[in-house]
C-alpha cells in the first residue's frame, strides 16, 4: 500500500485543503490519502474550534472520497504530538511500502524546527503543495500544484470567516459554530463585568437549542436596589467598547431586565 498523509490544524478546513487531497489523489500514486487533524500544534498558540469538532467538519466534507481517511490518532492523544509519532503509528498499522507527507509551503521555513526530522526524511517523502504558477525557492522536496488562484489563510479565516472559502458541505455548520462561539464570548463578557462589581449567583443558560425568543440568557442576584442600578450603569460603560446595544430596559424594586439583542 501507497499512503499519502496530510496533517494540520485544519481550523477551519477550507477549499484549499480540498484542492490539495484532489491534487494528490490525481497526481500521485497512492491508494490512500489520510488526514490527521492534530489535537495541538507545536507551532500554534490558540484555536478557533476544538479538536473533536474540527476532526467531525473533516469527515463531513471528505464523506463522499472512499479514498480518503480522516484520522483521529493525534486527537486521541489529549496532548502535543509530533509528526513522527504520526508515522511510527501509521507506519505499525498499515505497513506501507511508501508513504508520502504534504505540506504547505508555508511550512517550508519551520520544517527545520520539526522533532526527529531526520527520522521523518528517512521514512517518508514530502510533498510540497503549492498553487499553480508559483516557484518554491531553495526547494529540496518534490512539489504539488494546487489548482488554486487565490491565497487563503486559515489564520484570516478565523478572523473573519469567508464562506466563499469554505467547502459547501460544512456552510450551515460553520455559521452555527460561528455564532455560538461570538455568543458565548458575549455573554462570558457581561459575566466577568457582574462578578467584577460584586453581582453574586451569576448564571448562564444557553437556550439555542430551545424555542425560545432569545438564545442566552444572564441571571445575576444584586445586592440592593441601588446596586441593580449601579450594575446597569457599569454594564453600559464596561460594553459600550464591544458595540452591544441595550435596546430596552425595564426597571422596578425587584428586576432589572436587560433586552441587548
Amino acid at each position: 500500500m501507497k499512503i499519502a498523509v496530510f496533517g494540520g490544524s485544519f481550523d477551519p478546513v477550507h477549499i484549499a485543503h480540498k484542492k490539495v487531497v484532489q491534487a494528490a489523489l490525481k497526481n500521485l500514486d497512492i491508494d490512500k490519502i489520510i488526514i490527521v487533524p492534530t489535537y495541538l500544534n507545536p507551532l500554534k498558540k490558540d484555536f478557533l474550534f476544538n479538536p473533536k469538532t474540527r476532526f467531525e467538519l473533516l469527515k463531513k466534507v471528505f464523506s463522499n472520497d472512499k479514498k480518503v481517511e480522516i484520522s483521529d490518532f493525534e486527537i486521541n492523544q489529549k496532548k502535543l504530538s509530533y509528526t513522527y509519532e504520526t508515522i511510527r503509528y501509521i507506519k505499525k498499522l498499515y505497513k506501507p511500502i511508501k508513504i508520502y507527507f504534504i505540506i504547505g509551503e508555508d511550512n517550508l521555513k519551520s520544517l527545520h524546527k520539526w522533532h526527529n526530522i531526520e527520522e521523518l526524511k528517512n521514512n517518508l517523502e514530502f510533498i510540497v503543495a503549492k498553487r499553480v504558477g508559483y516557484e518554491v525557492e531553495n526547494i529540496e522536496f518534490k512539489t504539488l500544484d494546487i489548482d488554486i488562484n487565490i491565497n487563503i489563510s486559515s489564520t484570516k479565516l478565523r478572523e473573519k470567516l469567508d464562506l466563499n472559502l469554505i467547502p459547501k458541505e460544512i456552510w450551515e455548520d460553520l455559521e452555527n459554530l460561528t455564532k455560538r462561539k461570538t455568543l458565548n464570548k458575549r455573554t462570558e463578557n457581561i459575566k466577568a463585568i457582574l462578578e467584577d462589581k460584586k453581582a453574586v449567583d451569576i448564571e448562564i443558560f444557553d437556550l439555542t437549542s430551545k424555542e425560545y425568543l432569545v438564545d442566552y440568557v444572564v441571571i445575576a442576584t444584586t445586592l440592593n436596589p441601588k446596586h441593580a442600578s449601579a450594575l446597569l450603569d457599569y454594564l453600559k460603560i464596561d460594553l459600550k467598547p464591544s458595540g452591544e446595544e441595550f435596546l430596552r430596559v425595564d426597571e422596578d424594586d425587584n428586576w432589572t431586565v436587560i433586552d441587548l439583542g
